[in-house]
């Protein structure tokens, strides 16, 4: 698994966590980078930062882009897992031009695979698809 792979999946726990615990990912993420000096704290990569960092920024958008285009579902239907896959990887498909989209994609997919279902990956390729057809529209 490649190092920007590593900090994808660290991002998504953070995401995760921030969802089933009602708080703002940013603020795990800087209460981790505190507890840095833990033993047991596992160290954060830069690269996570920068997503959760994005991502804090845009959740609005990003949210919105998913209420959008994920057709049929609410938000809060979505499973907590497939939401923020979906929220990595919008704001990488959007926000960070210098990311091949086919990587970010697969990347999506893979941990959609992994963590949640196929029928999950499916619906996510759709998703992003979508998303990346207008994605020039949307930084903007």
């Amino acid at each position: 698994m490649s190092a920007r792979s590593k900090a994808r999946k660290q991002t998504l726990d953070l995401l995760y966590e921030a969802d089933i615990r009602g708080t703002a990912a940013i603020d795990i993420l800087a209460a981790r980078v505190d507890n840095a000096t833990d033993p047991d704290a596992r160290p954060i990569r830069e690269f996570t930062r920068e997503l959760v960092s994005g991502i804090s920024a845009q959740k609005r958008k990003i949210d919105e882009l998913i209420s959008t285009y994920a057709q049929g579902w609410d938000m809060d239907r979505l499973p907590t897992v497939d939401r923020n896959i979906l929220r990595l990887a919008i704001y990488e498909l959007v926000w960070t031009p210098d990311l091949a989209e086919g990587i970010v994609i697969n990347e999506a997919l893979d941990l959609a695979k992994v963590l949640s279902t196929d029928e999950s990956a499916t619906y996510i390729h759709g998703v992003l698809g979508k998303i990346s057809l207008i994605k020039e529209s949307i930084a903007r």
